[in-house]
């Protein structure tokens, strides 16, 4: 996602710089009149906010605190937009760990996938201090299409997209549980798909990860490694509160089968791969 929001702020006539260990993406925004470091100490020193959006804590850590950290060079009262999926005690340690510094922290997760990161349409679950929204502001205007202001306090922004999290990776999983059980049945799964999507039983996950499966194209767009991750929050969370979760954790087992038969990578919908594992169902393939 962050490619689509560094490319949306860049549309939306702000100056960015964007910082990616890999030379392709770097290159990628080049090619849309953008300019990128391959390390976060070589940001430009005059930055006015920092977009974080990595994959999980550890990576925030390390972009900001590393050895080739961002934190050193950013300029004081710097606004750090922190838009990654973590426990929400790591984002409140995150945050609190900036402010100390003196800038300016908002626990900002964000979800719609690269599709809406691309159009600046992504739903953004925030909390923090009113001078970091308000800094914020032309930020969002040009990233989202929905700003839910959820307090003061860090840690209730990634509260609210761990939630997200369990229900998105719920219902793909049971996406991928259904189709393969109707192509099991006999079902066409194409049909499949068009009846389900017009009716009770349907859901916004069967109609954005089922067509992946039917088009056989399994190239990620959030992977299977993704949900291994952020159901293991949601899990870990659980057991620190004692609260029961067990559909999430039926599902972080599905996503973990697929992991550990060398899925990680690919798209989350084709956890369906476990049931073609253990009942030899057909899926469609790529043409």
């Amino acid at each position: 996602m962050g490619m689509g929001v560094a490319a949306s702020l860049l549309r939306a006539g702000h100056e960015v710089c964007g910082c990616d260990l890999r030379a392709e993406a770097r290159g990628e925004f080049a090619a849309v009149g953008g300019e990128a470091v391959a390390r976060p100490d070589l940001l430009p020193p005059d930055l006015g906010a920092l977009v974080l959006l990595v994959v999980n804590a550890a990576e925030a850590d390390e972009a900001l605190f590393g050895p080739a950290g961002a934190v050193n060079g950013l300029p004081p009262g710097t606004l750090v937009l922190g838009s990654v999926t973590m426990a929400p005690q790591a984002a409140r340690a995150l945050a609190a760990r900036l402010s100390a510094l003196g800038h300016l922290p908002l626990d900002a997760p964000v979800s719609g996938g690269p599709a809406r990161a691309r159009e600046g349409a992504l739903s953004v679950m925030a909390s923090g201090s009113a001078a970091a929204f308000a800094a914020a502001e032309p930020i969002f205007s040009a990233i989202a299409a929905k700003v839910w202001r959820l307090g003061e306090e860090p840690g209730v922004g990634s509260t609210v997209k761990m939630v997200n999290q369990l229900l998105a990776g719920v219902h793909i999983a049971t996406a991928a549980e259904a189709l393969a059980f109707g192509i099991r049945a006999g079902a066409d799964p194409t049909m499949l798909f068009e009846v389900i999507s017009a009716s009770a039983g349907s859901s916004w996950m069967w109609q954005d990860r089922v067509p992946h499966i039917l088009a056989g194209d399994d190239a990620p767009r959030s992977a299977v490694g993704i949900f291994v991750k952020d159901l293991g929050i949601v899990l870990e969370e659980a057991r620190t509160l004692t609260f029961p979760l067990p559909l999430a954790a039926a599902a972080h087992q599905l996503f973990l089968a697929a992991a550990a038969a060398g899925h990680a990578g690919r798209d989350d919908a084709f956890v369906i791969r476990v049931w073609q594992a253990l009942t030899g169902i057909p899926l469609p393939a790529k043409e």
